[in-house]
């Protein structure tokens, strides 16, 4: 059955339209324009595409590395559609073969099912630097071998992403891994320049959050940073939480990327839409002060953002124009992955979010179905 909206604002994710109809049916938006009927329903606020992230470790009290089933991506998903998201890659760091499979599974009966949001997998190591590690569990992160392969090689697991250190994994073990129609980003890693753009001519097109666990720029060589910053072709993921990243490091990497090429992402851990203080993670335990994660053993340990305060913070703090920042949640994301989302368009999926003026998510709906409406959690 078709529905149909009369939005104030609608921003189709170029172009900012006023008091403008779309239609949906069977998950699709059938047809935007000025025509509606009579039992048109009216949207107060702006509608916007919906938002995609290719970073989540949990939500809803539920953590995808202590927890790889599908029930806790239905947790994941209803947590961060409260805060827009309307496609995300559950993200599983470095962990023993055994769990990369469960989650492998759980990601694939997922997408079978129907889980709203769930577009596909990133597993963010193993195949990382030890030195650059972050909150990874060091006895887990080990080179490339063929049973990560054969999970990497699967059809069933929708868009896949491996977040990996080049100095770890040969060029060629890159190129196989595109081949395998993996995103291969790098990440938590201490690579000289020569070593990352390498891994960038082997077909590596993105960088995992940017600045976070990567060799520095410096005078000499570019490090990761610099490296990131100058190729032009890939993408950087940014979690702009306040803590991972300054306003005016974020501002840099605004000036240098070209447009399109740096995406919002959130790195978010459990506690989003979960009034817990705490959770374990592997032999350590993650607490939240505000909105900052500390582990036990005083790293950041993932985030506490959500995607539509990251659009707000992105906003006040480096004064990108609303628009861009949406696209930076949806639009470029979208591209990175290959995806259709990102837009608003006749024959594209009905992935939306009404916002108001305060930059608060009112309604989420994932392919026409609305899966959020009212107050956010906390």
């Amino acid at each position: 059955m078709a529905q149909t909206y009369i939005a104030e604002k609608l921003f189709d994710g170029e172009q900012l339209h006023r008091d403008v109809s779309l239609t949906v049916e069977d998950g699709k938006v059938v047809a935007l324009g000025k025509d509606a009927g009579a039992d048109a329903i009216r949207l107060r606020g702006l509608l916007a595409p919906g938002l995609i992230d290719i970073q989540v470790n949990g939500g809803g009290g539920a953590l995808f590395n202590n927890d790889p089933t599908v029930n806790a991506l239905c947790r994941m998903s209803a947590a961060h559609a409260q805060y827009g998201t309307t496609g995300f890659m559950p993200t599983l760091i470095t962990d023993e073969v055994a769990v990369m499979q469960k989650a492998a599974d759980a990601v694939s009966a997922a997408i079978k099912e129907g889980v709203p949001g769930v577009i596909g997998v990133h597993f963010e190591g193993p195949h990382l630097s030890k030195p650059k590690k972050g909150t990874h569990e060091e006895k887990f992160i080990r080179p490339l071998s063929e049973e990560e392969l054969a999970i990497y090689a699967r059809d069933d697991l929708g868009l896949k992403m491996v977040t990996l250190a080049p100095e770890n994994v040969a060029p060629e073990d890159i190129q196989k891994l595109v081949s395998l129609g993996v995103k291969v980003c790098l990440g938590h890693s201490n690579a000289d320049g020569a070593t990352a753009a390498a891994a960038v001519a082997a077909g590596a097109t993105g960088f995992t959050h940017l600045y976070n666990a990567m060799s520095p720029l410096h005078s000499r060589d570019p490090g990761m940073v610099g490296t990131a910053l100058i190729s032009d072709n890939c993408w950087c993921g940014l979690i702009a939480d306040g803590h991972h990243v300054s306003a005016e490091a974020m501002t840099l990497a605004l000036k240098a990327k070209p447009r399109g090429k740096v995406v919002l992402v959130t790195d978010a851990m459990s506690l989003v839409g979960s009034e817990e203080k705490s959770f374990p993670l592997f032999d350590r335990v993650v607490t939240r002060e505000g909105d900052k994660l500390t582990s036990t053993t005083g790293e950041l340990a993932g985030s506490h953002l959500d995607m539509i305060g990251a659009v707000r913070n992105i906003r006040d703090w480096c004064g990108v124009e609303l628009g861009e920042a949406l696209r930076m949640a949806a639009l470029y994301p979208a591209q990175f992955l290959g995806a259709e989302g990102g837009r608003i368009a006749e024959g594209l999926q009905a992935d939306l979010i009404l916002i108001d003026d305060e930059l608060q998510v009112q309604n989420t709906w994932i392919a026409g179905q609305e899966v959020f409406a009212g107050k956010a959690a906390p």
